[in-house]
Formats: structure tokens, C-alpha cells, sequence
């Protein structure tokens, strides 16, 4: 059954980039749609009125959030899994209704944003359909520039830019893979990760670089093994250490639960003050939650929030949303 979820003004309901498994309907407060502008860069903002439903696109298809949902008061709303919602609107008409007009609205905008795009300078669609990938390159929006350069090299494999395209494809997935949607360093154009790795680094980092581009595919008992391979040959304390993290990492996302909460207790015994400490902990309570330990997962968030840090820690970030989420 659909569960009201409270949240306090100001709390971020979803990142940008986050997996989309949930549907939201607004019942009291306001909330605003965040997202970047296709031609100028500049934020966005779609209020949602009380009554309406917003995550549907994302969810239904299956792919990660476009943009952040932001609480601008306290607010509640009624949170539906997939196959929940899915019983509801075949069963209400006027739901279908109301996600065909918010859906032609968006897709209106859309096209008119990239229309503005790419009649900017008279351009080939192929060079249209390039630049906007190279966009949300540059402003870290990998999951969306890795989806732009896919289709530009099925529909152009011959294109003047398919070899960029191709690099930078590469570039989409290892930093998706290795920092999430919006973070890490500056995104260089003229090489990529594993060009840098060929060149400059040893084998292990090579071997990390191709594991994370496994995980990118979803190929997570490949990138573990990779990743295994680096933490056996313990060749490079720096590519050992991120891979000790990482392999925890694969237990989660192959639904490995409890093997990664044991594992993680392990490597936190071993080597108390990681640098990923944070994030692990947030793993190990996210695992909880996926089995149905609501209070071991709220204690890890807590913990996570006794540790201390910037407000614009990542970490610190999700555990508050985590918490407000299971009403902690």
C-alpha cells in the first residue's frame, strides 16, 4: 500500500542521478522541480501543486532522476512503488489524463529547448545531437551525456565527431561510474580515462578503470572480480584501497545484503579510519532498509551524522534524507 512520507522545508526529496524507484504524490506543502536549462545552463524550477504526482517519467522508465525534488515547507506526500501506482491509474482515468498533459507539457519544452539548441548556429542534427551531449558533459550531468553519445553513435557511426563521441562516452561512464551525477573534478574533452590510464598509470589503475566501466553497464560480478584482482595482487596501496571499497560496493548492487554488511563490518575493523568511511556506513544502511531493518538502518545514518562534516558533504547529505524519509 501507498505510505505518507513527511518531509521539514528545505529537505531534498531526490537527487539528480538517483536511481528512480519510487512515485510521489503531493498531499500538503510545496515543492519545486529542479533542473538546468539545455542552452543556458541556468536552474529551472517546476512548483508541483498539492494533488499532483511527480517522479513518474523517471520511475515508469526506469532510468535515473532528471532533476531535484526540493521541499520548499514541510510537506507530505503519498509515496507509491511502481506497481502500486501502475494499479492506481489503470484504475482512475483521470490520473492517465493529468500524466498525459504533464508528460506533453515536458516533452513541449524539451523540444523547444533543444530546438533553440541546435538552430543556434544552423547546425546538422548530428552536430546538434553532439553538442548537447558535450553539455551535459561539461556541467557533470554524465547519465544524461552518456545517453545523448549512445544515440549519436547508433544513429551517426560514421560521423565527423563519432570518434570524440566515442571518448567521451567513455568519459560519461567511468565518471558516472567513479562520482555520481554533478560531482568530481572538471571533465577534460580531449581524453579519457582510459586514455590517461594507458599513458600514466600502472596496471591496477587500469584494471580499476575497467571495472568501473563495468559497473556503468550494470555488469556488477564483472567489476567485482575486477576489482577482487586489484585488492589480491595489493600491487598499489591507493588503487587497493579504493577497490576494497568498491567491491562492497558490487554486494549491494548485486542485492548481496547481508554478504556486504559482513564485509563491510570486516574491512571498517581492519582499516577503521577509510577514506570512503561515510559512504560505506551509508551502504551498510541502506542494506538494512532493504531488509526490512528499519532501526540498524537508521543507526548507521545517525552514525554518519555523529561523525561530523560539511553541509555539502555527499554523504552527510543522504543520510539526513535517508532519516527523514523513515521518519527519524
Amino acid at each position: 500500500m501507498p505510505k505518507p512520507a513527511q518531509y521539514r522545508s528545505g529537505s531534498l526529496i531526490y537527487f539528480q542521478g538517483d536511481p528512480a524507484e519510487k512515485i510521489f504524490i503531493l498531499q500538503t506543502g510545496k515543492i519545486s522541480l529542479v533542473y538546468q536549462d539545455i542552452e543556458s545552463g541556468a536552474d529551472v524550477r517546476d512548483p508541483v501543486q498539492p494533488g499532483e504526482f511527480f517522479g513518474v517519467k523517471s520511475a515508469l522508465g526506469r532510468y535515473p532522476r532528471e532533476e531535484n525534488a526540493v521541499a520548499l515547507s514541510d510537506t507530505t506526500v503519498m509515496v507509491f512503488t511502481v506497481p502500486e501506482f501502475e494499479a492506481v491509474a489503470m484504475a482512475n482515468s483521470r490520473i492517465i489524463m493529468k500524466m498525459l498533459k504533464v508528460f506533453s507539457n515536458q516533452m513541449r519544452r524539451v523540444h523547444k529547448q533543444v530546438s533553440k539548441v541546435m538552430a543556434k548556429e544552423e547546425q546538422e542534427p548530428a552536430d546538434g545531437l553532439f553538442n548537447i551531449g558535450e553539455y551535459y558533459l561539461k556541467n557533470k550531468r554524465f547519465s544524461q551525456a552518456k545517453h545523448v553519445f549512445s544515440r549519436y553513435l547508433t544513429f551517426y557511426p560514421s560521423g565527423r565527431n563519432a570518434i570524440q563521441a566515442t571518448k567521451n562516452l567513455e568519459i560519461s561512464e567511468n565518471s558516472l561510474a567513479r562520482f555520481g551525477d554533478g560531482k568530481g573534478p572538471g571533465v577534460s574533452m580531449t581524453s579519457s580515462p582510459a586514455d590517461i590510464a594507458r599513458d600514466d598509470l600502472g596496471k591496477a589503475a587500469k584494471t580499476f578503470y575497467d571495472a568501473s566501466s563495468f559497473v556503468s553497464q550494470g555488469k556488477y560480478q564483472e567489476a567485482f572480480i575486477a576489482f577482487k584482482s586489484i585488492v589480491d595482487s595489493n600491487a598499489d596501496p591507493e588503487w587497493t584501497s579504493k577497490s576494497v571499497f568498491e567491491i562492497g560496493r558490487c554486494m549491494f548492487l548485486l542485492n548481496k545484503y547481508d554478504d556486504c554488511i559482513k564485509y563491510y563490518t570486516n574491512m571498517l575493523t581492519k582499516q577503521p579510519k577509510h577514506p570512503e568511511l561515510k559512504e560505506t556506513i551509508f551502504i551498510m544502511g541502506q542494506c538494512n532498509e532493504k531488509l526490512d531493518r528499519q532501526d540498524q538502518a537508521i543507526a548507521f545514518y545517525k552514525k554518519i551524522l555523529s561523525i561530523g562534516g560539511s553541509e555539502d558533504d555527499s554523504a552527510i547529505i543522504k543520510a539526513k534524507r535517508a532519516l527523514s524519509a523513515l521518519g527519524a
